[in-house]
């Protein structure tokens, strides 16, 4: 063996041969092949024959053909839909007498929500009690709020009771709206 005084890295002879596999390698990609292309051939065949048998079965192990809860599936349909808010403000009207309390919840009915407006619209048995939650109504929207989470609620409308059916007679002036309360 020479010794290398100057400090310089031995260089090793490059290899003639070409980088196309070959001998081993050359097996080893063939039988790579081979197996996708059964496994393909398998996949294909197993999935016509339980397409036969009658659809696609879940196993013993879960994937995502096996049947959602339906609590779940609800939920995963109004969080796809965007329906979070309506249907927390839905939540809120069914439990109404808790949030204002039987006393208000006997005389003053949540009648819808409007989404885009965020607005609560409810409707009273009379004038008094509409009074009464138009002063009650920015302690309702926080506590509302509290509950749905931040700005779901801005506002709530007070609409006083409903008038009589419109009669029409002999002695009913034309255009005439009549009482316009129940006074109760």
């Amino acid at each position: 063996m020479t010794e290398n005084t100057s400090g310089d890295v031995p260089k090793t002879p490059k290899p003639s041969k070409s980088t196309e596999p070959s001998g081993v390698d050359l097996a080893r990609v063939a039988l790579r092949a081979a197996k996708d292309a059964a496994r393909a051939r398998g996949d294909a065949a197993q999935q016509k024959k339980q397409a036969r048998r009658g659809g696609l079965r879940s196993g013993a192990r879960a994937d995502g053909r096996d049947p959602m809860a339906l609590g779940s599936a609800i939920n995963r349909l109004i969080t796809e839909r965007g329906w979070e808010a309506p249907a927390a403000v839905g939540g809120v009207m069914g439990r109404w007498p808790q949030i204002v309390g039987e006393d208000v919840a006997k005389h003053c009915v949540p009648e819808r929500y409007d989404e885009d407006e965020r607005v609560l619209i409810v409707r009273c048995d009379s004038t008094a009690w509409a009074t009464n939650l138009r002063l009650l109504a920015p302690t309702l929207v926080a506590r509302l709020n509290e509950d749905l989470g931040h700005g779901t609620v801005q506002l709530i409308k007070v609409q006083g009771p409903g008038g009589p059916a419109r009669r029409y007679g002999p002695l009913r002036a034309p255009g005439s709206t009549g009482p316009g309360d129940t006074y109760g």
